[in-house]
């Protein structure tokens, strides 16, 4: 945020929830599109341990590789994938996504989507008064 004062520690913590929230979402949405895929497991994260372990931590201001086999943040040659065609379909992986546990989180994740966006707009709200009501 641009200046804390203004702000404060609330705004930036209802920031960082909304952006956990977001990519939530693009987890389970990205589970419930690949329901059909063979081997496909599903993700999520733990939105409570991700918001603290973002609020803990300063963003980094530079990609760094971790393992040699990661690529640059600057590769712009392009990847040979190689692979075969099989004909095997493995039908005991083919359950792994569960289509009403992947809509409750789905649920659950917009719920606190909304009420952290009211909790924002609220602060907005408080702000605009302070600022409505100093000029009088």
């Amino acid at each position: 945020m641009a200046d804390s004062r203004i702000f404060g520690h609330t705004t930036e913590v209802i920031s960082k929830a909304l952006n956990v929230s977001a990519r939530r979402h693009n987890l389970i949405t990205g589970n419930i599109a690949n329901m059909d895929t063979i081997g496909y497991k599903p993700a999520d994260l733990d939105f409570n341990q991700t918001l603290k372990r973002l609020m803990g931590e300063k963003e980094p201001d530079y990609l760094d590789k971790t393992h040699p086999y990661h690529l640059p943040p600057d590769q712009d040659e392009k990847i040979a994938i190689k692979g075969t065609n099989s004909e095997e379909v493995d039908l005991y992986h083919l359950d792994l996504v569960n289509i009403d546990t992947e809509m409750m989180n789905l649920m659950e994740n917009n719920l606190k989507y909304r009420v952290t966006t009211e909790m924002l707009l609220r602060k907005m709200k408080i702000l605009h008064y302070s600022i409505d009501e100093g000029g009088k």
